[in-house]
């Protein structure tokens, strides 16, 4: 699989994106490793109740981590973050930490967990959750069928059933039809063993030259 913004052709002559390219070292040899620990770091945020004494050092410790980290500012698409193909989630903390398994014209598929972060409540995965995930996934379809950058003009999720957290999931979209800068593209998210969770449709618009 490629990342989506090292397509030849139209896809780097649309709209106002700057060129990203794949991080072939997914951040180096560390940064899997941290990217886990903060993941790990939001899982026990929002499902501890430490002491007020923990919670003060918890706090300066945070504290001291943006402070180590800050000095590396980087602009947009220098970051591993996001680029880090071989990491769950492209190695951004904005993303479930789900792995692309199938990549072709034919459609994408994902397969991963949501964890406790993503929980909403009564053991649900927050429904706020899904459109990320699909949106995202909507993404890499739009680029895996060789279409060129495009922006959602809708997403529209049903919920089928309550998604569970700390279970695999799979969720799999394709590209429905295209008319002209349009494409309509569609996704399923699923059990293991097939039982519909979740599904939704989007339309994705390729942008003119210049459109941020």
């Amino acid at each position: 699989m490629s990342e989506h913004t090292e397509r030849d052709g139209d896809y780097e002559h649309h709209g106002g994106f700057p060129v990203y390219r794949a991080d072939p070292d997914n951040g180096g040899p560390h940064f899997g490793r941290l990217v886990d620990a903060l993941r790990t770091v939001q899982d026990v945020a929002v499902s501890t109740a430490p002491p007020p004494d923990v919670i003060e050092r918890a706090a300066e410790q945070a504290e001291a981590l943006a402070a180590l980290l800050a000095p590396y500012g980087a602009k947009e698409g220098d970051s591993p973050a996001g680029r880090s193909l071989g990491l769950p989630g492209r190695g951004s903390l904005l993303l479930p930490p789900w792995q692309i398994d199938r990549f072709g014209a034919d459609g994408v598929r994902s397969k991963g967990v949501f964890r406790r972060y993503h929980m909403g409540g009564n053991g649900a995965v927050h429904g706020g959750v899904l459109p990320l995930l699909f949106d995202d996934l909507f993404g890499t379809v739009v680029h895996a069928a060789g279409r060129p950058i495009s922006r959602t003009g809708y997403l529209h999720v049903n919920y089928r059933r309550i998604t569970p957290f700390d279970r695999p999931l799979v969720v799999e979209g394709r590209v429905d039809r295209v008319e002209g800068r349009k494409t309509f593209v569609s996704a399923r998210l699923t059990e293991p063993d097939g039982t519909l969770l979740a599904d939704a449709d989007a339309l994705m618009i390729v942008l003119l030259p210049g459109q941020p």
